[in-house]
């Protein structure tokens, strides 16, 4: 794991590549504390620079950014390659040498050979650039699922790219414009949409795609996307193959030169985690969690608990109120864009850091692909209600108009939104994940950019169309490319790499997504993620039976306590409620984030 920026010009810049490609280097160096590197063309086209996180071969061999044997191709890349090894043998078989024992130079030897196709053969976390110093041309990638963020902006013949936003903004190339659909995007869902940043013409490649740098001309591809595709299984064959889908990924996302650890929640899809990869390794493994004072939000114990049933070494950090105070300024730095989560990530971060652990697993994703959320049961009744109001098409219309303008809670204003519009799997997901509604965010918007006014509705973009896609699949599909990718996936990247953490997620796998994908809705999405529940029974019954919690912090209490002082400022404009602890603390993020990109 580790950082990756570089500039691609033809004439434009060429003058101080050195000075921008050190000041994007620098921006993101807590990505990769163990060593850092450039590569600068002789023709000065290209400016690579990397910050390195080892934890495959841990000797110099691994040093970024890296080469062929003859200067042609350079590559600098973030991530981990899980099946490189096996990739190493065959290469190995058709006559290739190796100098390292990394899995950059896996990737490195398979774009020497199939181009963009090797991408076919990449299982892991990915985003990287190769450079073909003959060709002049660079090729860039991004994992299927997205776990890995790579940013770039482009201006005539002029590429920047970079594992985080504000190592682009370092090279002080691109104007600080606002960006009104990433705007938008962040005060609906209280995260920033890909491929929108808050800044225009800053853009995320977007999961499973590649892009291909040619001078003038820069070419984008979809190279892998979620199929749902329901074939005829019972129940007992439903389980073995998520029973051996989950031990396969876990055995996958154990491969490490250096200890591995688990996050510990104490739920589901942690616990499963832990239970599997006990009986995939010998080794005693190491858990992490936090607990606070705070009894309603402590789940402290039932982590020890279960860390104690798999014989695990259990860390827990106690954040208190003031421990919180005490670090909230630190964590204001790292976010790369402002969102309503990664308080707790970065806390459990840190606590892995500090005792001497490079690699963490975590249970994200077991919600969105086994039906953990309350929007699987919710988004289908929303979507019967309007479409029954739908038969009266006057009526829904006016109760939408009526809700979203004098709706007297959030909730009503969001719900006012939804009957509005054509009845969808994407409005109603809009309206339950939703923060601001939509003439609440538009009126924010005018705070910051009064001449670039939004007046339509921009839901989410997956591609729930199909019409072989159940509403539950729709869901799925929904949470994976929304929710999971754009605030949990990018948090828990920003806030683990602030402690040089790297986090590894074996519930989000390109192999796995295949493999349950064939299992009907009506199983894999069961109520309780059942089958999850089934195939691992491992579990104990009182983790099952606990009432699902998330993984939250008391953010609602502390605002109005010891980080008071964060909050007091906040801008806002009349008749718009900030209640709720999560509005409050998105404007607050929201203006810190503009404070500091523009000082």
């Amino acid at each position: 794991m580790c950082g990756i920026a570089g500039i691609l010009t033809k004439t434009e810049i060429n003058h101080d590549l050195e000075n921008l490609v050190l000041k994007m280097q620098n921006a993101i160096k807590h990505r990769g504390p163990d060593d850092l590197g450039t590569y600068i063309s002789e023709d000065r086209r290209v400016a690579l620079a990397h910050t390195r996180l080892s934890i495959l071969d841990l000797s110099p061999a691994g040093h970024q950014p890296m080469s062929t044997p003859d200067g042609r191709y350079w590559i600098t890349f973030n991530g981990e390659i899980y099946n490189f090894s096996q990739l190493r043998q065959n290469l190995i078989s058709q006559g290739e040498q190796f100098q390292s024992q990394t899995d950059t130079e896996v990737i490195l030897k398979l774009y020497q050979r199939m181009g963009s196709n090797c991408l076919e053969h990449l299982r892991g976390m990915f985003a990287f650039a190769i450079w073909d110093d003959w060709e002049k041309t660079c090729f860039m990638a991004r994992d299927p699922l997205g776990i890995k963020p790579l940013y770039y902006w482009s201006s005539g013949s002029t590429l920047v790219f970079a594992s985080e936003l504000k190592a682009i903004l370092a090279s002080r190339l691109p104007a600080l414009n606002l960006s009104p659909e990433g705007l938008y995007g962040y005060l609906v869902y209280g995260s920033v949409p890909e491929p929108y940043t808050l800044i225009a013409d800053i853009h995320c490649l977007a999961a499973g795609h590649w892009l291909y740098w040619q001078g003038d001309r820069v070419t984008k591809q979809q190279y892998w996307q979620i199929n749902f595709t329901p074939q005829a299984i019972s129940p007992i064959e439903a389980q073995e193959k998520v029973r051996n889908a989950l031990v396969d990924t876990i055995e996958h996302h154990l491969v490490s030169d250096v200890p591995v650890g688990i996050f510990l929640s104490g739920g589901i899809d942690s616990t499963a985690i832990l239970a599997l990869a006990t009986k995939v390794q010998n080794k005693q493994i190491s858990t992490y969690s936090i607990a606070f004072e705070e009894t309603q939000w402590n789940e402290g114990e039932v982590a020890k608990k279960v860390a104690n049933l798999f014989g695990a070494k259990h860390t827990e950090y106690k954040v208190t109120a003031s421990i919180a105070k005490q670090f909230f300024p630190e964590f204001l730095q790292a976010i790369d864009q402002p969102s309503i989560d990664g308080f707790n990530t970065f806390f459990v971060s840190q606590i892995a850091h500090e005792d001497g652990m490079k690699v963490v697993l975590s249970g994200l994703g077991g919600d969105e692909i086994f039906g953990g959320y309350k929007s699987f049961e919710k988004i289908p009744q929303m979507l019967a209600w309007g479409k029954t109001l739908q038969t009266i098409p006057v009526l829904g219309k006016n109760i939408g108009k009526g809700l979203s303008r004098w709706g007297k809670s959030p909730k009503l204003k969001r719900l006012g939104d939804f009957l509005e519009q054509p009845p969808s799997s994407a409005s109603a997901y809009s309206t339950f994940r939703g923060i601001f509604s939509h003439q609440e965010a538009c009126a924010i918007m005018q705070q910051y950019i009064p001449h670039q006014p939004l007046t339509t509705y921009i839901f989410p973009s997956a591609d729930t169309h199909k019409a072989d896609l159940t509403i539950e699949d729709e869901v799925s599909l929904l949470e994976i490319t929304c929710y999971m990718r754009n605030q949990l996936l990018r948090d828990s990247d920003v806030m683990s790499m602030n402690w040089g953490l790297e986090l590894r997620v074996p519930l989000v796998d390109r192999n796995l997504f295949e493999a349950v994908a064939s299992i009907p809705s009506n199983m894999r999405l069961a109520i309780g993620k059942k089958l999850l529940i089934q195939s691992v029974p491992e579990l104990p019954e009182w983790v099952v039976n606990r009432p699902k919690k998330g993984f939250y912090v008391p953010v609602d209490k502390w605002i109005s306590g010891d980080l008071q002082n964060h909050f007091n400022n906040v801008k806002v404009p009349d008749n718009i409620s900030l209640t709720h602890w999560y509005r409050h603390w998105s404007l607050m993020m929201l203006q810190h984030w503009l404070e500091r990109t523009y000082a």
